[in-house]
């Protein structure tokens, strides 16, 4: 099996398991992560934070939305994530993908502007590495220069934490990794 296959499994079944989460357990578990975000220092000390709307039955973070903090969330446009200003009660619309995105009329967000960014994943593993969903806007992201040097933490449930995952050279480490149980920061 050649490495695209197998992250194409491996994606596959990780978003199987989440999508057997009951709602129940799926709150209970994205309002852990949101507290363990709370607590954490490059989350605390971060002004403006890059993050993402729960699509699929990822972790939702909305309980993180009303904290003091600017937020910004991406539009997909071509085969780039442009980021964009929001609000709590700035209209989104539906994007691309059928994820909620914020009005193209928004304020444009760029990197200098920027402090941490809560990076959606599939799944991560012990070294820093994320399986997104093979589109590879975040990895195009965080290989530009002018993003990769800001902080970023990838959001995962515990069972999506992996031991080690297939990686590409163009695959960069997060800086940390947040489950409802833990933030694994990760030393480069």
């Amino acid at each position: 099996m050649n490495l695209k296959e197998t992250k194409k499994q491996l994606r596959k079944q990780v978003i199987k398991k989440r999508e057997k989460l009951s709602e129940l357990d799926w709150m209970e578990k994205s309002q852990k992560i949101c507290q363990n975000l709370q607590n954490y220092s490059l989350f605390q000390q971060a002004k403006t934070i890059l993050a993402y709307l729960a699509f699929r039955q990822e972790p939702d973070l909305t309980s993180l939305f009303s904290t003091k903090n600017n937020w910004g969330f991406p539009r997909c446009v071509k085969k780039s994530l442009i980021w964009h200003s929001w609000q709590p009660n700035d209209p989104l619309i539906p994007g691309k993908y059928g994820i909620l995105e914020p009005s193209p009329n928004a304020p444009i967000l760029t990197p200098e502007n920027v402090d941490l960014i809560l990076v959606p994943a599939v799944a991560c593993d012990y070294n820093g590495y994320r399986l997104g969903y093979g589109g590879g806007f975040y990895d195009r992201l965080l290989n530009s220069p002018q993003w990769n040097s800001i902080p970023t933490v990838g959001i995962i449930f515990e069972f999506a934490l992996l031991s080690q995952l297939p990686c590409e050279p163009w695959d960069q480490k997060l800086k940390a990794i947040c489950t409802e149980n833990k933030i694994l920061s990760i030393y480069t």
